[in-house]
């Protein structure tokens, strides 16, 4: 065997062994639900292209496995000046009804003003969890994009562009005031992910839901 063919053998193997993971994997296929299963009240359904919230309160969860040591980029629009969803991450099992996820996972928030709450709980924020860096959530119905890293135990959110959250196991968050918030504990590094959907009034769409795996 000559050396070159050495060479390019070991490099094809190494290739093998190690993919790349600077390329985006569509979860959402721009058709249908195919690889998402949903729970609770309320339902989602794709037309022209898009994800649509109805009812709820519900998720939308990815069937597809755990997630962790990723970046998840999700690009949605309310459909009003300001809509109330969220994207769910760090669930630790398969969700079979809509409370689990709040409680033993994060939900990323999708909400610019929150009514009667305060900045714990806008767009970006792990809800009731982190305080806003920055606020760079766009009403409806423009478009936003939310990049959310799962890096071993942190989380960084980033929105339009903006570093808005970033969170890591075991930072002081505020104490629990109202009974719909999540229960304070630790999450696990990988899980499954969601798409909520909040209720009659806030309508959310999703064109876009992707996965790119980080280089370790």
């Amino acid at each position: 065997m000559t050396r070159w063919l050495v060479v390019t053998t070991i490099l094809l193997l190494t290739a093998m062994a190690h993919p790349q993971t600077d390329e985006w994997k569509q979860l959402f296929d721009g058709k249908d639900l195919t690889g998402w299963k949903h729970v609770g009240p309320g339902s989602m359904t794709v037309e022209d292209g898009l994800i649509q919230t109805h009812g709820g309160m519900g998720l939308l969860y990815w069937t597809g496995g755990k997630l962790g040591d990723c970046t998840i980029r999700v690009v949605f629009k309310m459909r009003d000046h300001n809509d109330n969803s969220g994207v769910f991450i760090r669930i630790p099992i398969e969700p079979r009804e809509e409370w689990m996820p709040v409680h033993y996972g994060y939900e990323v928030q999708i909400d610019n003003e929150a009514a009667g709450e305060d900045e714990y709980h806008i767009t970006g924020m792990l809800y009731s969890l982190t305080k806003p860096l920055a606020r760079t959530g766009k009403p409806g119905p423009e478009w936003n994009t939310m990049e959310i890293t799962l890096d071993g135990p942190r989380t960084i959110v980033v929105l339009n562009g903006t570093k808005v959250s970033e969170y890591t196991e075991g930072d002081a968050v505020p104490e629990r005031k109202f009974n719909f918030e999540p229960q304070r504990g630790t999450r696990p590094n990988d899980g499954y992910i969601g798409l909520q959907n909040h209720s009659d009034k806030d309508i959310v769409f999703f064109k876009e839901v992707a996965v790119k795996m980080l280089k370790k």
